[in-house]
């Protein structure tokens, strides 16, 4: 994993496909609400534009996320959580999402706030298993 900007780089063993699907598998088993799924090579293609694979899944729990936004409304620019599978010019594929150490810090978050949105990193690490 690198970090770079507040944002984590993962690399992922999967297509992009593949690795979004592994991933909604483990938030639907979880109960946690998929909001959005966007492959937004689809959207490029239908203005006549290439793009290399590149997904984007929005994902969460009002339960988690409300206390949040009731402590920090403008948290609400980065939530739903996101995380983007995408395809890089080596082929290669990677999983990017915020860091929740650079939430916290974005938006001034509590320790016990911040347990709210800290983990993808766990999420991700069973869905790769």
């Amino acid at each position: 994993m690198t970090a770079k900007n507040g944002i984590i780089n993962q690399p992922s063993p999967y297509s992009v496909p593949e690795t979004i699907d592994r991933l909604a598998a483990i938030l639907q088993a979880k109960g946690i609400t998929i909001f959005a799924r966007l492959d937004q090579r689809v959207e490029a293609e239908k203005v006549g534009l290439n793009l290399r694979p590149t997904q984007l899944l929005l994902f969460g729990s009002p339960q988690a996320g409300t206390p949040l936004m009731v402590a920090e409304p403008t948290i609400a620019l980065d939530l739903p959580l996101k995380v983007l599978a995408w395809e890089a010019a080596d082929g290669r594929v990677w999983l990017s999402y915020n860091d929740p150490l650079y939430l916290k810090q974005r938006f001034s978050l509590s320790d016990e706030l911040v347990k709210n949105i800290d983990v993808i990193a766990p999420l991700i690490h069973q869905a790769f298993l």
